[in-house]
């Protein structure tokens, strides 16, 4: 009678489970002897333990009895303890195995020991190694000493045991690991002889589709799986065949309108990898940075010649943001100098690892020359502007004091009126002149240390009046521990007065104001949050910019939430804002540990 062929997977179905259950009878055989031996080395050494802190115990019970002895005015009672003490000890150790570490022998002549004791009119005078009182505690202490070598040479000798029976289970194992060495090869050849020129005629079919040549032929094998397999496969190879023809000129096309679109963006475009090397640069970019080459391959860092951003990418790529916005590129393009603002930003798949990153670049060469100009104009007005405004000031208080009209009368309404709208004028040029010095650099800080808490506690008393008028309830909440930061504390202070003010300004009356702190990683961030009417979102880009103001009570040049951020940027922090539009806002500065 003839069998009908065994199926491929039958076969290996059987070999392997040959392979496995060799392999796990030598596993089973190894894992209860090693259980077995690990049960008796831990059942010795917990009673050689025992023994060996019974036997310290008693030596340290021993020597208290001794100098006990040897003092003269020691009362009976505490010398009496001790000795049933030791008595215990010595039972206990009996109980636990004592026979075989010497404590039979110590209790027999601890008993002898004692009864020289009692038998001495002077205890304290016979305690020599030539008197029966000194012999009796030499002999116990000596048997105490033996039971401790006796312990140590119990576990040396269980070390012992163990370690030849780990040779003969190593040996076994060794044994077993041979023989499934053995089927394993013989398996191995066998699927090898019967199956490999099949799969590696796939294999070589496999290169020739990868090449893009679709016309294969494939041999015919006994095994049925085999057959299926080379039968599907020629299916597919027949299927890449007619969809190459449709597909790549649309994967071409594609291509074609990607690339029109990155050449057509009015930005500087660089496309990196995820090794921090370049793809790809459009010609806007390759303009703006003044290449003749494309300068794809090489690194961005060597390509644009700043080390700075070779950091700046890593941290990218890792999938993190950078903590402040980078310094202007300043490139020398055609012999003019050119300043880039850029922006780096990851490229991740849509399962989750990012694949490289986009660096966008934008000239800005006019709007900084704009800027410094802007600056350096404000600067000098706001001087000129400030010695002719401080003389009207004096000039009009020495009015006001020689010219005096009733309160009711209109004359004193409008000095009132003049003198608010001079102060507001010195307010505004002292605005004015302090924003332009720390634009232009001109302004430093005195650095010191600084403690959050005094800081916020100051600010909160500043404001606590004005809070308590619209009865709104100003809170202060500190999340420790809390480090001391080096800042200057008075610019810091003025950051957190601008933004309380705002805060009791925009918060109706019975609303609530809170003042954060907190540690997170290597920075502080402190807030302060209202319950107000919120700023727009439309509005919230913008809120930091010079001469800008937002919401519906309106006051002041737009200079305060402006020089804020100048100032804590000074401090090498970063400075936003959270707002939803009715329900609130939060201002926040992270400043460095």
């Amino acid at each position: 009678m003839k069998w009908p062929p065994m199926k491929l997977r039958t076969r290996l179905f059987l070999s392997i489970s040959a392979l496995v259950t060799v392999a796990l009878l030598g596993l089973l055989l190894g894992l209860v002897s090693v259980l077995q031996m690990a049960t008796v080395q831990q059942q010795l050494v917990r009673e050689t333990t025992h023994a060996l802190e019974v036997g310290l115990k008693l030596r340290q019970n021993l020597g208290e009895q001794l100098t006990l002895i040897l003092d003269e005015d020691t009362a009976p009672e505490s010398l009496r303890l001790l000795q049933e003490n030791f008595q215990a000890l010595l039972n206990q150790g009996l109980e636990q195995g004592g026979e075989r570490t010497g404590f039979s022998k110590a209790s027999s002549n601890y008993q002898a020991f004692l009864q020289a004791y009692r038998d001495s009119a002077a205890p304290a005078r016979s305690m020599g190694l030539d008197q029966p009182l000194g012999a009796a505690f030499n002999q116990v202490r000596s048997d105490l000493i033996d039971s401790h070598k006796q312990a140590l040479d119990l576990i040396t000798r269980s070390e012992e045991r163990t370690r030849d029976r780990a040779l003969l289970v190593s040996g076994v194992l060794g044994l077993m690991g041979l023989v499934v060495l053995v089927l394993g090869f013989i398996t191995a050849h066998n699927i090898a002889r019967r199956f490999g020129q099949p799969i590696e005629a796939l294999a070589k079919a496999a290169d020739q589709l990868g090449k893009g040549n679709f016309d294969v032929t494939l041999p015919v094998t006994q095994a049925s799986e085999l057959n299926q397999l080379t039968r599907r496969f020629g299916l597919m190879a027949d299927a890449l065949r007619k969809h190459q023809a449709t597909n790549v000129d649309e994967l071409l096309a594609g291509q074609q309108r990607l690339q029109a679109v990155l050449d057509s963006i009015d930005d500087g475009l660089l496309i990196i990898d995820r090794q921090g090397r370049l793809e790809h640069l459009n010609p806007v970019a390759q303009r703006q940075l003044g290449w003749n080459d494309s300068r794809v391959g090489s690194s961005l860092a060597e390509a644009l010649q700043r080390p700075e951003l070779e950091q700046q990418l890593r941290q990218v790529l890792r999938g993190g943001n950078l903590d402040r916005p980078p310094d202007d590129l300043n490139m020398e393009v055609d012999e003019e100098s050119r300043l880039l603002t850029y922006s780096l930003t990851p490229v991740s798949h849509p399962q989750g690892p990012i694949l490289g990153a986009v660096m966008v670049l934008h000239d800005v060469t006019e709007q900084r020359a704009f800027e410094r100009v802007r600056s350096e104009f404000v600067l000098r007005a706001s001087h000129e502007l400030r010695t002719p405004v401080t003389g009207m000031h004096m000039a009009f208080g020495l009015l006001r004091e020689r010219v005096k009209f009733p309160p009711e009368a209109r004359e004193n309404d409008l000095l009132e009126t003049i003198g608010e709208e001079m102060q507001r004028l010195t307010q505004l040029i002292n605005d004015l002149l302090n924003f332009s010095r720390y634009q232009s650099g001109l302004q430093k800080l005195d650095l010191a240390p600084c403690s959050l808490d005094e800081l916020l506690e100051r600010a909160r008393l500043r404001f606590a009046e004005q809070a308590a008028h619209k009865q709104i309830e100003l809170t202060m909440e500190l999340e420790a521990p809390l480090p001391r930061i080096q800042a200057d504390a008075a610019q810091l202070d003025r950051v957190l007065d601008n933004l309380l003010h705002n805060a009791v300004r925009h918060t109706a009356n019975g609303g609530r104001i809170r003042l954060h702190a907190r540690r997170h990683a290597e920075r502080v961030i402190i807030s302060v949050e209202d319950n107000g009417e919120g700023i727009a979102y439309g509005q919230q880009g913008r809120i930091f910019e010079p001469f800008v103001q937002v919401g519906r009570k309106k006051g002041g040049a737009g200079l305060g939430l402006a020089l804020c951020k100048e100032i804590v940027q000074l401090h090498g922090g970063r400075m936003g804002v959270f707002s939803r539009p009715g329900q609130g806002t939060q201002f926040y500065m992270a400043l460095p540990v």
